[in-house]
């Protein structure tokens, strides 16, 4: 039976999956309260920012499902948390996530130690992940039943207090069903869009906006040997990997990233998506976070190096002064230094690190 007195706070972001958690939230007889968290206010008021709008969607998401709202600005704690930390890794020349800080820092952090400060047992989100409790005590994070849209991916950095103070009530739904549900309770943001980009830029110009807060510094575009191909126009701009915007012709199969020259100031370009320097037989993270508060022992798995990528087999050779080194069964494509190994036993979720070779 669920305890009517226990009261949950729910992360509502005016999108439908937030809206849906909090209404079945209240229809199992929780004391639910809304929380709309505003974390970005440098231009929110731009064509490319939905703050505003997202803010009306959640008030009367509210109001329908009959619960109380509070709209919390986190700003400060998000710059000084995630964006500061997003503008020097690409200064560095990596690729960060920010979305994953975010998700640690502000989402299950700031936003958590709020709700509790209301009175609350528990913080819930409309994220696709499950949460399992062993007999043991232990809360593990689970992959969400939708594969498509498992989000465990972006939460590999939470520790224990975060996961067992954390309900994530669309653990064991489907998009379809979540979308399902919110037209069949007539909830006015049924069919709104998923956002997309980075939580704070959105959908604007990614390089349009880092111009804003970077100064650029265009070099050579070379290729391993050193010949020059082309000219970038900055190091920041680019991901291993990428193929699109790289503007050089010619004959030949596609270019394609391969590296960043950092002290020269040089982008290495192969030809070719099989490039044997995009693929890597093993990796090294550091940043190391786990779920369990404990690193895992070394022994089989499977690794993500990046979100929309099947589970690869690996073995986890050693943890050492806080690196760890992941040896792949197959060579994995465009591994990028400043994202994220997520380590899997399994459906659940371990942890992982920052990918620095």
């Amino acid at each position: 039976m669920t305890d009517t007195a226990s009261r949950i706070v729910v992360g509502l972001s005016g999108g439908v999956d937030s809206s849906v958690s909090a209404w079945l939230l209240k229809q199992q007889g929780y004391d639910v309260v809304g929380v709309f968290m505003q974390n970005w206010e440098d231009d929110n008021d731009d064509e490319y920012c939905s703050i505003k709008q997202d803010s009306l969607d959640a008030i009367a998401v509210a109001d329908l499902i009959g619960i109380d709202i509070e709209i919390v600005n986190f700003a400060r704690e998000y710059k000084d948390r995630v964006f500061s930390y997003f503008l020097a890794e690409y200064s560095a020349g990596r690729t960060p996530n920010p979305d994953v800080l975010c998700n640690s820092e502000i989402k299950f952090k700031a936003f958590l130690d709020h709700a509790l400060s209301l009175g609350a047992s528990e913080m819930a989100t409309g994220h696709y992940v499950a949460r399992r409790d062993t007999p043991e005590g232990q809360a593990q994070l689970i992959k969400a039943a939708d594969t498509a849209k498992d989000q465990s991916y972006f939460l590999y950095r939470l520790n224990q207090h975060q996961v067992s103070h954390a309900r994530f009530p669309l653990g064991e739904l489907t998009k379809p069903e979540v979308r399902r549900i919110a037209a069949e309770i007539g909830l006015p943001n049924h069919d709104k869009k998923d956002s997309t980009g980075i939580c704070f830029i959105g959908e604007r110009p990614f390089r349009e906006f880092l111009n804003r807060y970077l100064p650029k510094a265009p070099g050579l575009m070379v290729t391993p040997e050193g010949k020059r191909v082309g000219e970038h126009m900055g190091l920041m701009y680019y991901t291993i990997g990428q193929r699109q915007g790289l503007g050089i012709g010619g004959p030949g199969e596609p270019w394609f990233v391969a590296g960043k020259d950092i002290p020269g100031n040089a982008l290495i370009v192969v030809q070719g998506h099989d490039h044997p320097l995009l693929l890597k037989p093993q990796l090294e993270a550091i940043d190391l976070s786990w779920v369990a508060d404990h690193p895992p022992a070394p022994g089989r798995y499977a690794a993500k190096t990046r979100y929309r990528q099947p589970d690869a087999p690996c073995e986890l050779l050693e943890i050492v002064d806080g690196r760890c080194l992941i040896r792949f069964d197959d060579p994995q494509w465009a591994v990028t230094p400043g994202q994220s190994m997520v380590l899997y036993d399994g459906e659940v979720c371990l942890g992982g690190g920052i990918i620095i070779e």
